[in-house]
């Protein structure tokens, strides 16, 4: 780290706890429990750090000082839907692919593999072909910030479409890995609404999704393969969406995957920075390393199930009665 940034993180810090200094805020027990990682102990660096930043966080949620979040989400965010991850070793997706005799597990979201052999790919569509599933606590969550206004955009690596049937608007949501909603052949590129291979699919069982317009091609719904590019609309909307982000949410997901895992470095160094997993993932595995030793930082791991954690920190930001409206348990 040159001299120049070990200032301007010091004056990070030197500003957080000036404005922590300014205010007055009530325990709250409930959610401070989840200030993870792992050294538990309350009165260990890492702990009262991440417990000032997320003190001075809810204040600011709670007096409008916060504007412009932006919500980061995997599959975690699903799993209570019934839906699996992919990277959990017993229960996740890839390790139950067995049934598909798949060379490798990730070969069912792989290009080349899928023009060599479709069938598995499709097997498993019909297993995850949204409308299966329901929105989770996690997804109303988020539509939450849309509500009061502070959600810049939601960018999620899933497919599963829960975010829309959670209500949260179609212009703040990045599919960073495609979705069900479109489909295209592979060969000729002729476009397809998503319901013609939802279709094919589940009312008439077929095998394989063939186009119509060309005798070779398969189509393929427009999620993102191995090998393929993302779409246009992640980087479309990255340099205004994250230049002036004061709190970004990141919920269920292991930031293996890049370039979605990039996504947590672009905002600025004065941005809150809120991990929601079971385990520390991405930069959120340095506040845990030996020589951390600052006082207060922007970061904070929040230690647990994902529905678990966002129902307390609703409630730790006045949102209660909201959520539950929203989620029609009012």
């Amino acid at each position: 780290m040159t001299s120049e940034q070990k200032e301007q993180e010091k004056t990070v810090e030197e500003e957080l706890v000036e404005q922590l200094e300014r205010l007055s805020v009530e325990p709250l027990n409930e959610i401070f429990a989840f200030v993870g990682g792992y050294d538990k102990d309350p009165s260990s660096t890492v702990v009262q750090s991440q417990t000032r930043t997320l003190e001075l966080v809810i204040e600011k949620v709670k007096t409008k000082e916060i504007k412009k979040a932006i919500v980061l989400s995997g599959a975690g965010i699903s799993v209570s839907a019934g839906i699996p991850d992919f990277r959990s070793p017993k229960t996740g997706l890839y390790a139950n692919l067995q049934k598909f005799n798949l060379p490798y597990a990730e070969a069912v979201f792989d290009i080349e593999f899928f023009i060599e052999n479709p069938k598995p790919f499709f097997q498993l569509a019909r297993e995850l072909w949204p409308g299966n599933y329901r929105p989770t606590r996690t997804h109303y969550f988020i539509r939450a910030f849309q509500e009061n206004a502070l959600l810049v955009r939601n960018y999620t690596q899933n497919i599963d479409g829960l975010e829309r049937l959670a209500g949260i608007e179609e212009d703040l949501i990045i599919e960073a890995h495609g979705s069900f909603a479109t489909a295209r052949c592979i060969v000729c590129r002729r476009k397809y609404p998503g319901e013609y291979v939802k279709t094919a699919l589940l009312e008439e069982k077929v095998e394989i999704v063939q186009c119509i317009s060309c005798s070779n091609g398969f189509v393929k719904p427009d999620i993102v393969f191995f090998g393929e590019s993302l779409p246009p609309r992640f980087s479309t909307f990255q340099r205004s969406d994250f230049k002036d982000c004061d709190l970004l949410i990141v919920m269920g997901t292991s930031l293996k995957v890049y370039p979605f895992a990039g996504l947590v470095d672009l905002v600025p160094r004065s941005c809150h920075r809120i991990l929601i997993n079971r385990e520390p993932s991405g930069p959120f595995e340095d506040l845990f390393g030996s020589g951390f030793s600052r006082e207060l930082c922007n970061d904070v791991f929040l230690q647990g199930d994902c529905d678990e954690v966002t129902s307390v920190l609703a409630d730790a930001f006045g949102w209660k009665h909201q959520l539950n409206k929203i989620m029609g348990k009012l």
